[in-house]
């Protein structure tokens, strides 16, 4: 993009902001377009079930973020542009989350979204305004799909002390990865739905290898959440590393919608060695309910995976991991990860007697150089089987590329 065209597209932008644009404003901008090609196919394996949702999509993902003006109190403005396209859907297969339904039990052939995000910058703290990817420990947009998910709401983050980063905001609707619409925010395995998501937190670095942190989330009248964590990370020497990420969740009702008492515990060690990683971790619900999370969003919980989170009500679950980085014998950009989870002692009826078990592999290659330079490909392959729920095998096929426009 010229000079021109790109100063031409800013003040497009910043057309809300009269005699805003200045050198700042526009030397500081930046602009990207991501192409993402995603194949998803899920096999049901129990009887009486649909057999599959097959689907192929196109996705294109334009992000503008400007500078900010210049003075004590900087103002500049963020959009986001996504179109997906269908490319393959046969009849019966929809329900891949990939593209919106169409009423008829197949998916629509196109679908977008557009996000506008005002921001102003004071000292080394920043509040934005509008559509925004907001990921902490109570709440977690997702991007697992072909198109990320959006809020609508205000967030804001300061870091005037140092060591120390405090987060906080509101946000009243969410937009799902397939759809182009806004609604109300529900709640994953609950129900209910809000308008309201209140949340703040904070973050402080203890040492140079500890951090602590706490947050805060109320989704009005339907649950409040504390969430606290520790993470350590060690050097053992050359090549060698330890990572403790330990994590501690209350969650209980707000409002009258129903009674709600949730405490998850979850701990992941990792030690690295060269190219290796070997991960181990423990995840363990208690009270009378599952984990809750916004729905269609992540859960942040450590052994929250491909398709389960582990967070059945009174579950307990354990998981193996194994991560390689190819870049260690001379191959970079090639990486593998493989993890086996089993969870059991699941409330089923009147019983803890519901089990389950996942197995993931990816295996992710970016092009380092020549034309094709920056290209992602990544295959995810994933199994499940559970005593109370559906057994499904799964493949997504993922390639990515971004191109920088300035």
């Amino acid at each position: 993009m010229t000079p021109r065209n790109r100063m031409a597209a800013l003040l497009i932008l910043s057309s809300g902001l009269p005699g805003l644009a200045n050198a700042d404003f526009i030397s500081d901008s930046k602009g990207s377009l991501e192409l993402r090609n995603f194949y998803f196919n899920r096999d049901f394996r129990q009887d009486n079930s649909r057999d599959k949702a097959e689907e192929w999509a196109q996705g294109f993902i334009l992000r503008m973020e400007s500078g900010y003006t210049e003075g004590t109190v900087g103002f500049g403005i963020d959009a986001i542009g996504m179109l997906g396209l269908k490319l393959d859907s046969g009849d019966g297969t929809a329900g891949s989350g990939l593209l919106p339904a169409d009423g008829s039990g197949g998916s629509q052939d196109e679908y977008s979204k557009l996000g506008l995000t005002g921001k102003i910058k004071y000292s080394n703290s920043t509040l934005k305004l509008g559509d925004l990817h907001v990921r902490n420990p109570v709440v977690q947009a997702s991007d697992a799909r072909l198109l990320p998910g959006l809020f609508q709401g205000g967030l804001l983050n300061v870091q005037e002390i140092e060591n120390l980063s405090l987060q906080g905001g509101q946000l009243n609707r969410i937009k799902a990865l397939n759809s182009s619409d806004y609604t109300e925010m529900s709640v994953r395995r609950i129900g209910g739905s809000s308008e309201s998501f209140t949340f703040a937190g904070a973050d402080y670095k203890l040492t140079p290898e500890l951090t602590a942190s706490l947050h805060y989330g109320q989704l009005e009248d339907i649950y409040s959440q504390y969430v606290a964590g520790l993470t350590y990370l060690r050097p053992l020497g050359e090549g060698q590393s330890l990572k403790a990420d330990l994590r501690y969740a209350k969650s209980q009702d707000d409002g009258n919608f129903r009674d709600l008492d949730n405490r998850a515990f979850g701990a992941m060690f990792t030690y690295t060695l060269g190219g290796h990683s070997f991960g181990a971790g423990y995840q363990r619900m208690n009270g009378d309910d599952p984990y809750p999370s916004i729905a269609g969003t992540d859960a942040y919980l450590v052994n929250s995976v491909q398709i389960s989170d582990f967070g059945n009500t009174n579950e307990r679950s354990w998981q193996a991991r194994y991560d390689y980085n190819f870049a260690a014998i001379g191959i970079p950009g090639l990486t593998f990860m493989s993890r086996y989870l089993s969870g059991d002692n699941i409330r089923v009826g009147a019983s803890n007697s519901g089990k389950e078990w996942e197995r993931n592999t990816d295996i992710g290659y970016v092009i380092q150089d020549g034309p094709l330079k920056n290209l992602g490909i990544k295959l995810r392959n994933s199994t499940l089987r559970t005593t109370f729920g559906d057994d499904i095998n799964e493949a997504r096929l993922i390639m990515s590329y971004t191109l920088p426009l300035w």
